[in-house]
C-alpha cells in the first residue's frame, strides 16, 4: 500500500497536475464532512489535512525522506497545527480576557455611549467602517478584530440591532489594510520582492483601498438587513447595558485596554519601518519593539482590563479568575478550530498546490494586473493564507516586470496581488474561523457575510486597479 499512492500520483500525461487532484479530493472531503455528515470542524479539518499529506507522493513532504509516509503525514499535520496555534493561541486567550472584562466592568458600554453621543446612532456604523480602516493599518487583522469585537457587541446590545453591520464594518477596513498596507507582513515582503518603494506602496494602497471600502458600505447594510442576527450572550450582558452612567468607569479608563495595545503595536511597526532608528537609538528601539510585540501589548491590555473590572465591581482576583473560565473554554475551541484550519492550508502548500498553480500560470499572455490578481486569488483559495498568496504571486510576477516598460506604475500590480489575496475566505483560512467563532456565526452565516464581503472587496479592488491604471498611470 505504501507504493500505491505515488503510482497514482504519477499517472496521466502531466504528473504536475496531481497537486490539483489533491486539492480537489481534500476540499471535497472537507465539505462533505462538515456540510453533509455534520462532523465537528476541528475533526473535519484535521482529517482533510492528513488526507492531503497522504495523497502527496512519498518523499515529497518536507522532512519526509526515509520516514513512513503515512506516519509523517499525520505528524506534519500536527506540526503545522502547532505552528498556527503558536501564532494565535496567546492572542485569542488574552482577547477573551479583555472582552470579558470590558463587558463586566461596563467599559465597552461606556465607550459605546460616548461613541453614540458624538456620531449619533444613524452614523455609528459608517464611523466604525472608517475608523477600522485607519486604526487597523499597523495591526494584524485578527488582533485588531479581537480588540474591537467587544465594542461591536456593546453597540449592538445598546442599539438592539445591526450586529452584522458592526462586525462587517470592522472586517471591511481591517482586511483591506491587512492585504495592502505596509507594515503588514504580506505587503511589506511584496514591496521588497517587487523592488517598489515602501512609501509609494503606502500612499497608493491607502487611496486605492478607499474605493472598495466605500463600495462595501451598501453591501454591509444589505447583508445586515438580509441576515439579521442577535448578539450571542446571556442575560447578564443585557443587564450591564442597563446600568446608570455613574456606575460605569471613566471614558479614558474604559478605552485604555483597547487603545493602548493599538498604540503600542503601531509604535513598534512605525520604528521598524524607519531606516536607521535601530542603529541610532538601539535601547529605545528594543524597548518599543518589546512593548509593541502583539502578545506583550495584549497582555498589558488584559492586565489593565482585569484591574478595571476588579475596581469597578469591587471583586477579588479569584472572582475574576472564575469569570474568565467560560471565555477561556470558548477560546480553547476557537484556537483548536483556527489552528486546524491553518494546518489544512499549510498541508495543501506542502502538497505542492501553490507551486502547481504558479507553474500553470507561468508564461500566460494577459494583462499583468489581471494575471497577478488571478494567480493571487487562486493561491488564496487553494491554501487559505493571504500572506502566502501575496508572497508567492509577487515572486512569480517580479521577473515579468524586469526589463518590461509597464504602461502604468507597478503599484497597480502590487495592489492587484493584495486584492486577489483576500478573495473567497473559506474553511482553509484561519481567519474564517476566527471571525465566525468569535462573532458567534455558524459556518453558513460566516460564508454569507464575511466571505461575500471579502470577495466583493477583492473584485471591486481589481476593477479599481484596472481603471486607475488607465486614468492615472503615473508610468
Amino acid at each position: 500500500m505504501s507504493t500505491f499512492l505515488p503510482l497514482l500520483a504519477s499517472t496521466g500525461s502531466d504528473p504536475g497536475s496531481w497537486p490539483f487532484a489533491i486539492l480537489l479530493i481534500s476540499v471535497t472531503l472537507l465539505v462533505v464532512l462538515i456540510a453533509v455528515v455534520r462532523v465537528h470542524p476541528f475533526l473535519a479539518l484535521i482529517i482533510a489535512g492528513i488526507t492531503a499529506g497522504v495523497l502527496t507522493p512519498v518523499g515529497s513532504l518536507p522532512g519526509g525522506e526515509g520516514t513512513n509516509h503515512f506516519v509523517h503525514s499525520v505528524e506534519l499535520t500536527a506540526l503545522e497545527l502547532g505552528k498556527t496555534a503558536g501564532s494565535v493561541a496567546i492572542i485569542i486567550g488574552l482577547a477573551a480576557i479583555i472582552g470579558m472584562c470590558l463587558a463586566q466592568s461596563g467599559a465597552a458600554d461606556k465607550v459605546v455611549r460616548r461613541f453614540l453621543a458624538v456620531f449619533g446612532e444613524k452614523r455609528s456604523g459608517i464611523a466604525i467602517l472608517v475608523a477600522s480602516y485607519i486604526l487597523s493599518m499597523p495591526i494584524f487583522f485578527d488582533t485588531f478584530f479581537m480588540l474591537l469585537l467587544p465594542i461591536a457587541r456593546a453597540l449592538a446590545l445598546r442599539t438592539r440591532r445591526n450586529y452584522v453591520l458592526y462586525i462587517l464594518a470592522i472586517c471591511s477596513g481591517g482586511v483591506i489594510t491587512h492585504a495592502l498596507m505596509v507594515p503588514h507582513p504580506g505587503p511589506l515582503a511584496m514591496a521588497e520582492i517587487m523592488s517598489i518603494d515602501v512609501g509609494q506602496t503606502i500612499i497608493a494602497a491607502f487611496f486605492i483601498g478607499l474605493i472598495p471600502l466605500a463600495a462595501s458600505w451598501p453591501l454591509v447594510k444589505y447583508l445586515d438587513r438580509k441576515y439579521e442576527m442577535s448578539v450571542p450572550g446571556n442575560q447578564q450582558d443585557t443587564e450591564v447595558m442597563d446600568r446608570p452612567e455613574r456606575e460605569l468607569p471613566p471614558f479614558a479608563f474604559a478605552i485604555l485596554p483597547v487603545i493602548l495595545p493599538i498604540l503600542l503595536i503601531s509604535a513598534a511597526s512605525t520604528v521598524a519601518a524607519m531606516q536607521g532608528f535601530k542603529v541610532d537609538y538601539p535601547g529605545l528601539y528594543a524597548t518599543i519593539e518589546f512593548m509593541g510585540n502583539r502578545n506583550v501589548a495584549l497582555l498589558i491590555g488584559a492586565v489593565i482590563s482585569i484591574f478595571l473590572v476588579m475596581y469597578q465591581q469591587k471583586i477579588t482576583f479569584s472572582r475574576v479568575s472564575e469569570l474568565i473560565g467560560p471565555p477561556f473554554e470558548t477560546a480553547g475551541v476557537i484556537i483548536l478550530i483556527t489552528s486546524a484550519g491553518g494546518a489544512f492550508g499549510l498541508m495543501l502548500r506542502n502538497a505542492g498546490v501553490g507551486e502547481a498553480i504558479r507553474a500553470a500560470a507561468d508564461g500566460r499572455e494577459m494583462n499583468l494586473i489581471l494575471l497577478a490578481w488571478v494567480v493571487s486569488s487562486v493561491l488564496r483559495v487553494a491554501q487559505g493564507s493571504t500572506t502566502v498568496a501575496l508572497l508567492t504571486t509577487a515572486a512569480m510576477v517580479q521577473p515579468m516586470m524586469v526589463g518590461n516598460a509597464l504602461p502604468y506604475h507597478p503599484v497597480y500590480v502590487f495592489a492587484a496581488i493584495g486584492f486577489g489575496g483576500m478573495i473567497l475566505s473559506w474553511m482553509n483560512d484561519s481567519g474564517f474561523w476566527v471571525i465566525g467563532r468569535l462573532s458567534g456565526f455558524t459556518e453558513k452565516q460566516t460564508f454569507r457575510t464575511w466571505t461575500v464581503l471579502l470577495t466583493f472587496n477583492s473584485v471591486v479592488g481589481l476593477l479599481a486597479c484596472l481603471i486607475l491604471s488607465k486614468l492615472l498611470p503615473f508610468a
